[in-house]
């Protein structure tokens, strides 16, 4: 049996939770607590440490699924997570544009441990504040970047969105190998 370790990283409400208890063929464990701060004005729970889902690819791959805690106080959790992960999915709330730098700083801090695949998921495309694509590449600082990873539209709720994500992850961590 093969498995992948795969971390789901974002701004709090960007919709990692959502996305790991879409997706995960078990009941998703989580360490979500009441929001206590400013994020209790849009959100009543939030992630203080992790969550875990699987998902079967095929009969044998299966991925592990870890979403990382949203807030730069828990970031803690994130070295530990990201040093076991054989790739990592950033979701991007587009239609909160004062996290887009928070994408930015995730994707450095991935970068300065690791060298993994990353794809880059925009969520809550749907929202009619929701950025341009192409203005959140640019404000994540890849428009020139020469090795861009891949950008997609995710929606965290629906399983065929998540699954097409996985998919084109899974052959960024597939690529390398076959070279």
């Amino acid at each position: 049996m093969e498995i992948l370790r795969i971390a789901i990283a974002g701004s709090v409400g960007a919709g990692k939770t959502s996305f790991i208890r879409t997706i995960s063929e078990i009941e998703a464990v989580d360490t979500d607590k009441r929001s206590t701060d400013e994020i209790a004005l849009f959100k009543d729970k939030t992630t203080v440490a992790l969550d875990f889902g699987l998902f079967t690819v095929v009969p044998n791959q299966l991925l592990y699924l870890y979403g990382t805690p949203g807030q730069p106080r828990f970031d803690f959790m994130w070295d530990i997570l990201i040093r076991q992960v054989q790739a990592c999915i950033v979701l991007v709330d587009a239609h909160r544009p004062e996290y887009l730098q928070y994408g930015t700083q995730l994707l450095d801090f991935v970068n300065q441990r690791v060298q993994i695949p990353i794809l880059i998921g925009l969520t809550h495309m749907d929202c009619p504040s929701a950025a341009k694509p192409e203005d959140i590449t640019s404000a994540l600082g890849l428009q020139n970047a020469t090795k861009k990873p891949p950008v997609i539209v995710v929606n965290p709720t629906q399983k065929a969105s998540i699954t097409e994500a996985l998919k084109i992850l899974i052959s960024e961590i597939i690529k390398p190998s076959i070279l």
